[in-house]
């Protein structure tokens, strides 16, 4: 576009992916996803915080990529305690100079949080919303504020193919995969709301994925059953791993993703499919 300057990076002409100096906020980045996440982003220059409900397995977290030489910070917060996350946010902000890039990773999930939606309990069902839904709005707000200050940012929502198919079988009919529809439907708001202030924000929606979390739950008849007819139906016929979702990230939350916002990206190894 005329009197505007693109900053991609040339492809190949660095190994960090653009993340040098830059500050992510990665909410609960103590395991799995998330704490691969704040890895892979560290090891390429990025400033990481690992914002998490457990506090110490946080700051273990954040040893642990000191250790290998990253800069990282622990912060403890619930997300969806809208004064617990402003003050994450703004110690994170304050400690590391700035923040330009939040993950939304932190979720209730697996098959505690995964019932019919009249059987989970109310009360059970206001804490999977505060965590999923309200979460995400609470921390883009909060964040929103310093990325206007310096000029740009991305948020990367972590959705689920759980938001897309209506199949009883996989659970996607339960009240866990509509909080993952209802983030969607919040990534396509956000990015309308904040492209004024040179804003993106994503989404990265994951197959069955092999994380701590999941793993614990195949060691049960039903659970191994579940992913075995999950991988039936898709084209590559694996689990998907942790580090399948690294390289979408990378690409989504980099320069070289800076035309695309609004936008979820599935990996899920060929399912669903969608026209």
């Amino acid at each position: 576009m005329t009197g505007q300057t693109s900053h991609i990076p040339a492809i190949g002409a660095s190994a960090d992916f653009g993340f040098a100096e830059k500050i992510a906020l990665i909410t609960g980045a103590a395991t799995g996803i998330g704490r691969t996440f704040a890895r892979e982003l560290a090891s390429r220059g990025a400033a990481v915080a690992i914002a998490d409900i457990n506090g110490e397995a946080a700051e273990a977290t954040a040893q642990d990529i000191r250790g290998a030489g990253g800069r990282a910070v622990a912060v403890c917060c619930d997300v969806g305690d809208e004064e617990q996350v402003q003050s994450a946010v703004d110690q994170v902000a304050h400690e590391l100079g700035g923040i330009s890039i939040l993950i939304n990773n932190a979720a209730r999930h697996f098959a505690a949080w995964s019932r019919p939606v009249t059987e989970l309990p109310r009360d059970k069902w206001r804490q999977l919303l505060d965590t999923n839904v309200i979460g995400v709005i609470n921390c883009a707000a909060a964040c929103r504020v310093h990325m206007r200050k310096q000029g740009h940012g991305v948020i990367l929502n972590m959705s689920s193919i759980a938001g897309y198919m209506p199949l009883p079988e996989f659970g996607f009919t339960s009240t866990y995969a509509i909080t993952k529809l209802a983030v969607r439907g919040l990534t396509v708001a956000l990015a309308a709301e904040l492209a004024d202030d040179n804003i993106r924000v994503v989404g990265l929606a994951p197959g069955g994925t092999a994380s701590e979390g999941a793993l614990a739950e195949q060691s049960t008849p039903e659970g191994q059953q579940h992913f075995r007819r999950l991988i039936e139906h898709q084209l590559i016929k694996r689990a998907g791993t942790m580090e399948d979702l690294v390289g979408p990230m990378l690409f989504l939350c980099s320069d070289l993703a800076e035309m695309v916002t609004g936008e979820t990206l599935i990996v899920g190894g060929g399912f669903p499919l969608r026209v």
